[in-house]
């Protein structure tokens, strides 16, 4: 059975700093890309970043490039989103998403074949 398990939201100050994780079973880690959408109330949810496990090539969204970070650690299967710097607006659901090469790899934040049950990030102002 796939999984997508993600922790570390929380409730954080502007200015402050959260490490997301996202712990993946079921398929082969690295025949995948893994990465990060958010989704604020009333909004359509959106990508963030990605990484392929592969070769650890990333891609980040505008929102998210000088200050947010992702990485993975395959002896663990887990990827993480280091958030620093973090304002309101950032204040969103996180989800973990997951899409096979063979499928396109979360090109343009695209298809995904998995997504995990996503966890809440508050900035406070």
């Amino acid at each position: 059975e796939v999984q997508l398990v993600e922790s570390g939201g929380g409730l954080v100050q502007t200015g402050g700093s959260l490490r997301l994780s996202c712990a993946a079973s079921g398929f082969i880690f690295e025949d995948y890309v893994i990465g990060w959408f958010r989704q604020a109330p009333g909004k359509e949810r959106k990508g963030v970043s990605y990484i392929m496990i592969k070769d650890g090539s990333t891609h980040y969204t505008d929102s998210a490039k000088g200050r947010f970070t992702i990485s993975s650690d395959n002896a663990k299967n887990t990827v993480y989103l280091q958030m620093n710097s973090l304002k309101p607006e950032d204040t969103a659901g996180y989800y973990c998403a997951a899409e096979s090469l063979r499928n396109g790899g979360l090109t343009d934040f695209g298809a995904v074949d998995h997504w995990g049950q996503g966890t809440q990030v508050t900035v406070s102002s």
